[in-house]
């Protein structure tokens, strides 16, 4: 919890000579978190406390998310310090990524990880799965199918090429694809400008962009610390053991309590559950989470099965009060029901 890492981001912060503000998305199975637009004003919240400083120190860890909102957790930062660090404990992809290119430097530990920024899109024009839900449109699978027909199966006449290209508009929207162009040009731009922060040779940053963007291959693939410094060129700082010994201690409190390898399963929940999916924690600023929180009934179907219902009572942003005391609120409807730990409180 918050009360346990408050004195390891104290010691931090003397280590690297930065204010630390401490930015999580979980990627728990069943209750994963992305960056998202709803984090910016709590963003605002904590380094309005910190005020601004010559260097701040963003500790990530996300598998990604909106891209615009990462540019602009990038932008504010940069509003509050003058030098900005982004620390890696694991993994800090695709939006994430983009945090990191617009740091001066980025410290990354031994299993840290970064990777490819092309961009999926969720719209509400995407092809549906049959099972419910849309599927996402990837920038480069599209690009990639059109390369396939060109380069891999040699077709070259328009009236072909015209064919194939209905084809993929029968189950992408032409809208869609369009705005598939679109984010393509508008995350090589947005990388160009976060990246003169740490590069400086056009060359280079052509070089990165194409990596990220397209040459990687797959969305899937990881950036480790050695290719990100000596094939790619960013500025990586690789952590002292000390450093590296506060970084794993942060790391592992914050797994040991949103669970990222353990599926969340409603099977396994009775009566109440808080489920934190987010946390942004500063020294100054106290901490704020991202809780999804409900309760679960089980009762018997007249066929002796059993039936189980899930009612979710709340959904969004709360401050940490627990952080100083044994008890645990949750909001149900318009009733705030207060568990002691270890009794019907279920993480």
């Amino acid at each position: 919890m918050y009360r346990d890492r408050v004195a390891l981001y104290r010691e931090l912060e003397k280590e690297f000579h930065s204010k630390i503000l401490v930015y999580v998305t979980s990627d728990r199975p069943n209750m994963a978190a992305q960056i998202s637009p709803d984090v910016i004003d709590y963003f605002i919240d904590h380094l309005d406390k910190i005020k601004p400083c010559g260097r701040i120190s963003l500790f990530l860890y996300t598998r990604g998310g909106d891209t615009s909102t990462a540019r602009n957790i990038v932008n504010l930062l940069r509003m509050y310090g003058d030098f900005l660090q982004v620390i890696i404990p694991h993994k800090a992809h695709s939006a994430g990524t983009i945090i990191s290119l617009g740091a001066n430097e980025i410290v990354m530990t031994k299993q840290a990880t970064l990777g490819p920024i092309d961009p999926s899109l969720y719209t509400a024009l995407n092809p549906r799965r049959p099972e419910g839900g849309i599927f996402p449109v990837s920038v480069e699978a599209v690009k990639g199918y059109l390369e396939f027909a060109k380069n891999e199966l040699g077709i070259q006449d328009e009236a072909s090429l015209a064919s194939i290209f209905e084809k993929l508009t029968d189950f992408v929207h032409p809208l869609v694809l369009g705005e598939v162009y679109r984010s393509k040009a508008q995350i090589q731009m947005m990388a160009e400008k976060l990246l003169q922060n740490q590069v400086t040779e056009p060359e280079k940053i052509k070089k990165i962009i194409d990596f990220l963007c397209s040459e990687s291959g797959s969305h899937d693939y990881t950036i480790n610390r050695r290719e990100a410094k000596n094939e790619l060129g960013l500025q990586i700082v690789n952590p002292t053991a000390f450093q590296y010994e506060l970084i794993k201690r942060i790391y592992d409190d914050i797994n040991e309590e949103l669970l990222f390898g353990k599926p969340f399963l409603i099977t396994e929940v009775n009566g109440a559950y808080a489920v934190r999916r987010c946390i942004l924690e500063s020294v100054v600023g106290g901490a704020d989470y991202f809780s999804t929180e409900g309760v679960v009934v089980r009762g018997k179907m007249p066929d002796g099965q059993t039936a189980i219902q899930n009612s979710i009572s709340y959904e969004g942003w709360r401050h940490d009060h627990a952080s100083e005391g044994g008890q645990v609120s949750v909001r149900n409807g318009e009733e705030e029901v207060i568990y002691e730990r270890g009794s019907g409180y279920q993480t």
